[in-house]
């Protein structure tokens, strides 16, 4: 587990290439986004303690953890949405970097934000897919200049970003037409119309029913959309409020040429993050390792992630849509650890000799064998 000789670039670029139909609608939907990953050992490399914003009551707001930022394929398999791993950085606080407290490989490297961690990341994969249209889907922690300038001027023009709006975000006109005979320069931004919440309530009659594949069902979403200008991001964009029953939420997107209903489904299928980063950490095990140093901890994470994706990729060659093994009130479509138990089982087939020949010198090992069998 500790070799450092693991060429892991070359093995991503080639699982990425083995990703059947990798864009959707034209587009390659990126999801981006960060998780903790508790630990308990205090000499595990990458632990610090992080703040996470998703602690409950019970639990310390600042647990001692890795913090990862991390890249996932947002796709449909078999009539749902998934989310595969494609790219990961242990992200380090400048802090713990100035105090000499991380080493790779015997030296201490340099500051990096999650914004440039980001951009590195989808360059190696925009790389990989030349000429694809890139769409970045993120939270409203990422959705601002900060990652959307740089990934322009680092990726292309053919990258753009769906997010969404804080409620005190303030929106502005598209900018008049430049008139024949007018003196100076052209204004960048019309009238202020107002912040998130203010135009939620103005626009709120004025909202139309959509049919939206979201969340695994055909839902009629009540929404409005407009057009307009956006000073943290320095562009127009078109922003949809959703009205639910006593909320609202506002998604935008650089992209105008995406419809109300792609916003809306899009923006849902961002959720298949956070299912990976549960997939990852408690059905393969990543946050159960207790790995200490930098290959170590490093090349457990890849496999953890990398068979996270061949999971995927696996069910989308199946014939069939996976049965659901367990029945869950309101979900009928397969689950992960479905795709799994069907990957034990071909592993434990009499045939798949056939496909992965034995060595010359078999070993039988029944306690291996007995314990592939209690996973299934």
């Amino acid at each position: 587990m500790a070799s450092s000789k693991l060429p892991w670039s070359r093995l991503w670029t080639t699982l990425w290439s083995l990703i059947p139909n990798p864009t959707t609608e034209g587009r390659l939907l990126l999801a981006l986004d960060d998780t903790i990953n508790p630990k308990t050992g205090k000499k595990i490399f990458g632990c610090a303690s992080f703040f996470d914003h998703a602690t409950k009551t019970n639990q310390s707001k600042y647990p001692w953890s890795q913090n990862v930022v991390s890249i996932g394929l947002l796709k449909i398999v078999k009539g749902r949405w998934t989310c595969l791993p494609l790219a990961f950085r242990f992200y380090h606080m400048e802090k713990t970097i100035a105090a000499k407290k991380v080493r790779v490989e015997g030296k201490i490297p340099s500051f990096q934000t999650k914004f440039e961690q980001a951009i590195e990341m989808l360059l190696e994969i925009s790389a990989a897919f030349p000429g694809t249209p890139l769409l970045t889907v993120t939270d409203s922690w990422f959705g601002n200049d900060g990652l959307l300038k740089p990934m322009r001027k680092t990726v292309g023009q053919r990258c753009h970003m769906l997010s969404r709006l804080r409620i005190n975000t303030t929106l502005f006109a598209l900018p008049p037409e430049h008139q024949k005979h007018q003196l100076g320069r052209s204004r960048k931004y019309g009238d202020k119309m107002g912040n998130a919440t203010t135009l939620a309530n103005e626009f709120h009659e004025r909202a139309t029913t959509y049919s939206v594949n979201l969340y695994g069902k055909q839902r009629n979403v009540l929404a409005f959309d407009n057009i307009m200008m956006l000073k943290t991001l320095k562009c127009a964009v078109r922003v949809v409020w959703i009205y639910r029953r006593s909320q609202w939420v506002a998604p935008f997107t650089t992209d105008l040429d995406l419809t109300v209903e792609q916003i809306i489904e899009y923006y849902g299928a961002r959720w298949k993050i956070e299912a990976a980063f549960k997939e990852i950490k408690q059905e393969i095990g990543s946050s159960k390792s207790q790995t200490r140093n930098y290959h170590a901890v490093t090349n457990h994470l890849n496999f953890c992630m990398m068979a996270a994706t061949v999971t995927w990729i696996y069910a989308d060659h199946l014939d069939k849509i996976p049965q659901r093994c367990y029945a869950v009130n309101s979900r009928s479509h397969f689950a992960f650890s479905d795709v799994r138990k069907l990957i034990t089982q071909a592993a434990l087939n009499k045939d798949f000799v056939s496909f992965c020949p034995k060595p010359d010198k078999p070993i039988l090992n029944s306690f291996i064998d007995a314990l592939l069998r209690m996973v299934a």
